[in-house]
Order: C-alpha cells, then sequence, then structure tokens
C-alpha cells in the first residue's frame, strides 16, 4: 500500500476532526484512529485480524516493524503505558485518542512502529 500524494493533507485533516473527539469503546478507539490514519496516508484500510494483543493486531495487517526512535509523520505507534496504538504526528511525537480527545506523547514513549509504506 503506497502513501497517496495528498497524505500530508489527508493525515492533517483527520487529526483536527479527532481533536476534540473523546474516547468511546466501541466507537472511536485506539484501533480505530490507527486504521483512520492508515486510510488517510494510503487510501484504503488494511486487512487485519483481531487478536489478543493490539501488538499482534497490528502485525496482523502486514505493516513492517521499526524502531520507533525511526518512525515518521503517518508512521502507527504502540505506546507501552497503557497500551494504545497512535500515529506519529511530527517532530518526535504522536497522537492517541484521550478521553477528551487527541492527547499527545514522545515517540520515547512507545514500544513498537510499523511504517506506512
Amino acid at each position: 500500500m503506497a502513501r497517496q500524494p495528498d497524505w500530508h493533507a489527508r493525515l492533517a485533516a483527520l487529526l483536527a476532526a479527532a481533536e476534540m473527539r473523546p474516547f468511546d469503546a466501541h466507537r472511536w478507539n485506539c484501533g480505530r484512529f490507527a486504521l483512520a490514519a492508515v486510510r488517510a496516508s494510503t487510501g484504503r484500510i488494511p486487512a487485519w485480524r483481531s487478536l489478543p494483543s493490539l501488538e499482534a493486531t497490528a502485525d496482523s495487517a502486514g505493516f513492517p516493524r521499526i524502531p520507533p526512535a525511526f518512525a515518521r509523520a503517518g508512521d502507527v505507534v504502540l505506546a507501552g503505558d497503557p497500551p494504545r496504538l497512535g500515529v506519529v504526528v511530527d517532530g518526535g511525537r504522536a497522537a492517541f485518542v484521550g478521553p477528551r480527545g487527541l492527547v499527545r506523547a514522545p515517540l520515547t514513549t512507545c514500544t513498537t512502529a510499523w511504517r506506512i509504506a
């Protein structure tokens, strides 16, 4: 899956729309946010399987793992405490779904990352 030519603008639009959208266990959670970010970047939603851990579920989408320090904007990351999926936004930070909207955290809090084409 390759990134769309306008992926920067599409990802920015997703982040703006999600900025104040609170966590909802069924409708807006870390997995749905990560899938929305992949769709914004590539134009497609990857096939994936729900597995016992977030890491295994993210692995099932088939994107290559990379060290979080090498993740760039649009890549998916997994924060360790609490475990949650997010997306790299800029300058060593990632965005995650929080109780009252997106929260940002440094990539140093992430344990795993996946390169999105």
